[in-house]
C-alpha cells in the first residue's frame, strides 16, 4: 500500500514540478537575453588630419556618425566628389582646342561594425579609405597642363578607444615628404 501511495503522489506532483522547473528556466534564459540586449548609442567623430614635417596637424576634416552596440549593426560614412583631370588635348586649327578629361573619385569612406564595450572602452572593427590629391605639377612648364598626384590610404583593423578621449587609430607617412596622415577617433556615450 505504501508503494501505491508514493507512486500516486509522484504521478500527481511531477507534472507540476516539471512546469515550475521549465518556467524558472525560461525566466533565467529571458533574463540572460535581456542582459545581452542592452544597447548603448555613441556619437563617433572621425578626424582625418594631414600632419606636417613637425608632427603637428596642418589640415583636418571631421566626419561624424552614430554607432550602437546592437549585434550585427554596420555603419558607414561616405563623403566624396568626382574631380575632372585633363588627360590630353588636341586642336583642329588656331581656334578650337578639344580637351579630354578623366574623372577621379576623391573623398573619405569609413566602415564601422562589431561595436561593443570592453572594460569601459569602446571596441570596433574600423576601416578607412582616403583618396586625395597630392602636390600638383605642370607638364612641360608652368603653363602646361596640370598633372595632380593622387594619394590613397586604406586601413582596416579592430580598435579599442577610451570613451570620451581622442585617440589616434591610424597613421601613415607620405611617400613624397616628411609629413603624413592620421585618423583620430572620439566616441561619446549618448544618454
Amino acid at each position: 500500500m505504501r508503494k501505491i501511495a508514493i507512486s500516486c503522489f509522484l504521478l500527481l506532483t511531477l507534472p507540476f514540478a516539471g512546469r515550475t522547473f521549465a518556467q524558472n528556466e525560461t525566466k533565467v534564459s529571458e533574463a540572460g537575453k535581456q542582459a545581452e540586449q542592452v544597447v548603448h548609442y555613441y556619437h563617433l567623430d572621425l578626424a582625418v588630419q594631414e600632419v606636417g614635417e613637425n608632427g603637428k596637424p596642418v589640415n583636418s576634416r571631421t566626419y561624424s556618425c552614430m554607432v550602437s552596440t546592437a549585434r550585427g549593426e554596420r555603419d558607414s560614412v561616405r563623403v566624396g566628389s568626382r574631380v575632372p583631370i585633363a588627360t590630353g588635348s588636341s586642336s583642329n586649327g588656331a581656334e578650337a582646342v578639344n580637351t579630354q578629361f578623366q574623372y577621379q573619385d576623391l573623398g573619405v569612406d569609413f566602415d564601422v561594425n562589431e561595436v561593443h564595450e570592453v572594460a569601459g572602452k569602446l571596441a570596433m572593427n574600423l576601416g578607412a579609405e582616403i583618396h586625395s590629391l597630392g602636390p600638383i605639377t605642370h607638364i612641360g612648364g608652368p603653363n602646361g597642363p596640370v598633372e595632380p598626384a593622387s594619394q590613397h590610404n586604406r586601413w582596416q583593423t579592430p580598435v579599442l578607444i577610451p570613451i570620451g578621449k581622442a585617440t589616434v587609430v591610424f597613421t601613415s607617412d607620405d611617400i613624397d615628404s616628411k609629413g603624413g596622415m592620421q585618423v583620430v577617433a572620439t566616441a561619446t556615450l549618448l544618454q
